[in-house]
């Protein structure tokens, strides 16, 4: 069985299957609502074979489905039945979540993805645990309205830099991560690294995706990690 993965963005929505070597995309936006966005992407796919779809979903996730609707998109996604649109079984999850696992090589991280807004998760021992932590109140408004899309348009780029370099070392201190992921289309903005950080890369969506499938007999492209440093025998944690 195939894979598709669909990283829904709140400036793109980009789209691989397994035993694809390109990706594919189109625009979102504030106007995207999830009807649209099944139809665009069925609309592109249509000569690619896949059985099963997983969604990175721009807002917290629920045993399978959205629990508020996006920031940066329409309305419509809480109660919107994804399996039924696509015609095929769906797992949906954050989308920082879905880059996270990706990204992930074991132990204890978090990932901050700079793009949009600023996604967040925690993945320990396998067990990924996405987080809104772009909301939490920092200065005058939030994190993600400091070192998000907003925050380096309205700032420019050297105080935005600067936020992002207090904002990580802030999260390091309460969460005291073994590794630091910071991924996200912004992030080749920066000069240079925070401390204990390194780059992550938006094509590790899709590896998070490809990855939710595994331990389900499903085959999928070879993931450049090595997994073992988890220390799990079986399916990985994230599949059960």
């Amino acid at each position: 069985m195939k894979v598709l993965v669909v990283d829904v963005g709140g400036t793109h929505v980009k789209v691989l299957a397994s035993g694809q070597s390109e990706s594919r995309k189109f625009d979102s936006g504030p106007d995207l609502v999830p009807k649209s966005m099944v139809r665009e992407v069925r609309k592109i796919t249509g000569d690619w074979d896949y059985d099963v779809v997983s969604v990175g979903y721009p807002g917290p996730v629920l045993h399978n489905r959205p629990v508020a609707e996006p920031h940066n998109l329409g309305c419509g996604w809480v109660g919107f039945n994804f399996e039924t649109a696509f015609g095929h079984p769906i797992k949906l999850i954050n989308d920082a979540a879905m880059q996270a696992l990706g990204s992930y090589k074991g132990g204890k991280m978090l990932f901050l993805g700079l793009g949009t807004g600023l996604g967040s998760t925690m993945i320990v021992d396998g067990v990924v645990e996405p987080m809104e932590l772009g909301h939490l109140p920092y200065k005058k408004s939030t994190y993600e309205d400091y070192i998000g899309e907003r925050g380096l348009e309205r700032r420019g780029k050297d105080k935005w830099r600067r936020y992002v370099e207090d904002v990580v070392a802030r999260l390091i201190a309460a969460l005291e991560p073994d590794d630091v992921v910071l991924g996200g289309g912004n992030v080749k903005q920066l000069k240079r690294l925070p401390a204990g950080c390194r780059a992550g890369d938006n094509a590790n969506a899709f590896i998070g995706g490809f990855r939710l499938w595994e331990g389900t007999g499903i085959p999928r492209k070879p993931i450049p990690t090595d997994n073992s440093t988890t220390g799990q025998k079986g399916a990985p944690p994230w599949t059960q």
